[in-house]
């Protein structure tokens, strides 16, 4: 289904996102000339980020690697199948 192949699409963009912005975050510093696309990446990820960020400080877990694209995947992740496996059965005409 067209919705469905929609939303694994956009968690799929979001993924590649934080990537970018991982990667780009090791090469890229300000008056390069990928510095613009980093700071729309930055814009674009942090809400996403920053929430993971709080939460591996609130355990103790935050240090000088930030891990948080990590636990981005993985929350994203999550929320893909759950939102999959919740409107599957909805729009493929099953019975819940």
């Amino acid at each position: 289904m067209i919705i469905l192949r929609a939303i694994n699409g956009f968690f799929q963009i979001l993924i590649y996102l934080i990537l970018g912005r991982a990667i780009l975050s090791w090469f890229v510093r300000p008056g390069d000339r990928l510095y613009p696309a980093y700071l729309l990446l930055v814009q674009v990820t942090e809400p996403m980020l920053g929430p993971c960020r709080k939460l591996l400080a609130r355990f103790g877990l935050a240090s000088g690697v930030d891990f948080s694209p990590i636990v981005a995947f993985l929350l994203l992740s999550i929320a893909n199948r759950i939102l999959i496996s919740i409107l599957s059965p909805i729009l493929l005409g099953g019975n819940l």
